[in-house]
């Protein structure tokens, strides 16, 4: 025990010297409190610990400062930090996602929010004066099966911004990511749907980062949803013989 308490020591004052060194602390957001986070990290690896067990304090290190540039905390749960093969893979969470939008978005933002539609809930689209809105009526108390979500921006001008996937768009890109078998996705799916279609609504946000580690850091974690080869790899699979070549061949050489 004494060994572990004195290696989170370690770790911390590995991790306060770090957020210090000239080019990270010019990447971190205005106002970032480094005594906080560093204190928040540990907390975090307490309640961890067994999950980043076989990564060394640099890779778990790495992956806590894309979330120091992104101002976002682990502890909350803004983030997640998810093992893939010898890398942890920084990925923001539903929370985190709202966070980011509120703060960064060129235009003011009053509200944002994302709810899962399940079967029996009343859920419409329309055309109003020709202003495409929705209504959702939800079912007391339901916990039926999740069918969709949808994502809400509220402007301050009282204009709103959304977007609809339903669950099969949902599951589609899981597949395609590379977090597809995480706990993120396989202990809380209702949350993972709301941030999907959350940060689909997102990509047609204009959003001005602080500095160049910021942008970057929120590209890479995007890229996570949408793994190019496993797309490709299911691309293929779904198209695998849709197409009868012997037919195709003969049709050529008619021509």
């Amino acid at each position: 025990m004494a060994n572990e308490v004195a290696e989170k020591k370690e770790f911390g004052a590995m991790l306060t010297e770090k957020l210090s060194t000239e080019s990270i602390a010019a990447a971190l957001p205005e106002g970032f409190n480094k005594a906080r986070f560093v204190q928040n990290c540990i907390s975090f690896l307490n309640d961890n610990g067994a999950t980043f067990k076989k990564y060394s304090p640099q890779v778990i290190m790495a992956g806590l400062l894309k979330g120091a540039y992104l101002n976002l905390d682990a502890m909350s749960q803004e983030y997640y930090l998810i093992p893939y093969g010898d890398r942890l893979n920084f990925q923001t969470s539903y929370k985190g996602q709202i966070k980011l939008i509120k703060r960064y978005s060129t235009r003011k933002i009053r509200d944002v929010y994302a709810r899962v539609i399940r079967n029996g809930d009343d859920f419409s689209e329309s055309i109003v004066n020709g202003v495409q809105t929705f209504s959702f009526n939800p079912k007391p108390l339901n916990n039926d099966e999740i069918i969709g979500a949808f994502a809400v921006i509220v402007y301050e001008d009282g204009s709103i911004t959304y977007d609809v996937m339903n669950k099969d768009e949902i599951d589609n890109t899981r597949k395609h990511s590379k977090a597809a078998n995480s706990g993120a996705w396989k202990d809380f799916y209702s949350e993972m749907a709301k941030k999907t279609v959350l940060r689909r609504l997102c990509k047609y946000v204009d959003i001005d980062f602080e500095n160049a580690r910021q942008q970057a850091t929120y590209t890479e974690e995007a890229a996570i949803e949408t793994d190019a080869k496993v797309v490709a790899d299911i691309e293929i699979e779904e198209n695998a013989n849709q197409v009868d070549f012997a037919e195709f061949i003969g049709n050529e050489d008619e021509d």
